[in-house]
């Protein structure tokens, strides 16, 4: 019957549309179960600063997701955490902090991460750190005898941090390729060996009696340490930017410059130079203020978007600086 034969055709090709249908489910599915085995179980890495972040990267390459905290041109005094951050942190495989009091709105979180079971590695306090000076030595009175946690100023250092952070990674994080992640910090610490041999010349152009620092705060210790400077005094009496300096602090800082002969201030790309201005008309005009990149990264191609980049960037201001170049 004709009918009956259409009815047919109709039902087997509503059966075939059935089909197909079911079929582009099944594949759409299967692509979401890979993608998720493949993104979703990688190895997660969370970093609180941007320059810690940097050297983990390198060592780390694509054995595990890396996931940084500190944007670019943040300040690590003052840079604190959205609520997904902060569950970043206790779904993380291994948590890299810089520690010894820098991040001073994140070392909570950093403490919860630990309580619920999280490993975590302090790394300043793991490369010989330096305390503040007493301030007759132009260090920060108040602050004499705690850590420094600017370590990273001082490459050497930077190259033990690596070591230990490779050590981290291949004990904590599971399902990563030690080979992979010892070729990648070999080659990284080469970088770092020619970097310091690099600031070792630059610096050896510098006369002995211009060998000496004025800086927006105390951040540059372990740079002087290592590669003989004098740290004259700062702006901000301080080793962190939440503090401010008083009228006699500038007025102690005017007179040391004035007695050394310093007529240069390295102040932070990323803070406003204002107090750095400020010493400029203290001492007539007579100061130079020179930018360079302390505590932070920036974006990537504007000037300091790796810590190799950063590291050659302030050897060659500071080189300039101190020699009227």
């Amino acid at each position: 019957m004709p009918g009956t034969g259409a009815g047919k055709r109709a039902r087997v090709r509503v059966a075939r549309l059935r089909s197909l249908f079911m079929g582009l489910i099944a594949l759409t599915t299967a692509a979401a179960g890979t993608a998720c085995t493949t993104g979703g179980d990688q190895p997660r890495i969370v970093v609180t600063t941007n320059i810690l972040g940097d050297i983990t990267r390198e060592i780390v390459g694509d054995e595990a997701e890396v996931t940084v905290l500190m944007k670019p041109d943040a300040d690590p005094h003052s840079f604190g955490l959205s609520a997904v951050q902060a569950a970043e942190l206790e779904r993380a495989d291994l948590v890299v902090f810089n520690g010894l009091g820098l991040e001073e709105n994140v070392l909570r979180h950093v403490e919860a991460a630990r309580e619920s079971g999280v490993a975590t590695f302090e790394t300043g306090k793991a490369v010989d750190p330096l305390t503040f000076r007493a301030s007759d030595d132009g260090g920060p009175g108040e602050e004499a005898g705690r850590p420094d946690p600017h370590f990273w100023t001082d490459p050497d250092r930077m190259r033990k941090a690596s070591g230990l952070i490779a050590d981290q990674v291949v004990e904590h994080v599971d399902g990563v390729s030690e080979q992979a992640i010892r070729a990648n910090l070999a080659h990284y610490d080469e970088q770092l060996a020619n970097l310091t041999g690099w600031m070792e010349e630059s610096f050896d152009g510098i006369p002995e009696d211009r060998r000496a620092l004025v800086t927006n705060h105390h951040v540059f210790g372990y740079l002087a340490d290592r590669f003989g400077f004098r740290v004259v005094g700062a702006v901000i009496p301080s080793g962190t930017t939440l503090a401010s300096p008083s009228s006699s602090d500038l007025r102690d800082l005017t007179r040391a410059m004035e007695e050394t002969g310093v007529r240069t201030v390295f102040a932070d790309s990323s803070q406003p130079k204002k107090l750095a201005e400020v010493l400029r008309a203290e001492l007539g005009g007579r100061i130079r203020v020179v930018a360079l990149y302390s505590e932070s990264l920036t974006r990537e191609g504007a000037g300091a978007g790796t810590y190799l980049q950063m590291m050659r960037a302030n050897t060659t201001a500071m080189t300039d600086g101190l020699t009227g170049g």
